[in-house]
């Protein structure tokens, strides 16, 4: 499917992994000094699989769940909106979507009020907002082809000109076609979690050569120590990593060598 997206008031409302080296500092990335005006991609996280990357061309918020950012979204705004997949207080009766005014076309997703105006992505497609391009391909909640959890969409953000790819609550390891779908990465996130083994996180991360990674801790549980994303950055042989509040990067600062980059949960 290809498309491009017309401007919000046009539409109604509604290989083995090698030696992993650690993210120097901010300002390296973000080219803070003697830049001039290279552009910068910042990358946030609120949480689960909630991440916001901002940059020139645009600011995408990625699986801005209500269950994460609250019915307002705290603040949250973003002219793209992408889900991955349905949100779970909903499916388990958690949460209700009637109270949204606005929800996904496809999974039904009810918005955060905050965001309620952005163009809203929920299925694999190529799609052009604004001057981002957006690639949706198809993956899985599982490692039975969606069987146990179901289906679900990893995102690649073209902006400003750095390829990143959320993967969100990927199960599986990447056949061959998705990996060509997914094309050049630059930067992956990546959530951490029991329904992905830390072996297979990163070797996933080695599938698409991304040079820099995010894991996102999808539970409390997988944040503890010893638990997930302990396992996962002794998978990627990253060690002495210390959370950031936000990622800056450019074309420029994306390092040669896979770099690890915890984050900050925003508003904790």
């Amino acid at each position: 499917m290809n498309f491009t997206v017309p401007s919000p008031s046009l539409l109604e409302r509604g290989a083995p992994i090698g030696q992993a080296s650690l993210v120097p500092s901010l300002c390296a990335l973000s080219c803070a000094h003697g830049c001039g005006t290279i552009e910068v991609m910042e990358i946030t996280w609120y949480g689960g699989s909630c991440a916001r990357l901002r940059g020139r061309e645009g600011v995408v918020a990625a699986d801005p769940f209500r269950s994460i950012v609250g019915p307002t979204g705290r603040g949250l705004n973003a002219d793209i909106v992408s889900y991955g997949h349905p949100d779970e207080s909903v499916v388990t009766g958690r949460g209700s979507k009637a109270k949204a005014d606005v929800t996904s076309r496809q999974l039904g997703v009810p918005l955060p009020s905050s965001l309620e105006k952005a163009i809203v992505l929920d299925a694999p497609g190529e799609y052009e907002v604004h001057d981002v391009m957006v690639t949706g391909v198809r993956t899985f909640r599982d490692n039975e082809q969606g069987a146990a959890r179901g289906m679900s969409t990893s995102y690649v953000y073209d902006l400003d000109g750095v390829y990143a790819a959320h993967l969100g609550e990927v199960g599986h390891l990447l056949d061959q076609d998705t990996v060509r779908e997914i094309g050049h990465v630059d930067v992956v996130i990546l959530g951490i979690g029991p329904q992905l083994s830390a072996a297979h996180a990163a070797e996933i991360v080695g599938q698409l050569d991304a040079h820099m990674v995010v894991p996102l801790p999808l539970t409390e549980a997988a944040a503890k120590p010893d638990a997930d994303l302990d396992r996962f950055l002794r998978e990627m042989s990253a060690t002495d990593v210390h959370a950031v509040p936000s990622l800056k990067v450019t074309i420029s600062s994306v390092p040669n060598e896979t770099a690890v980059v915890l984050l900050e949960q925003k508003g904790r």
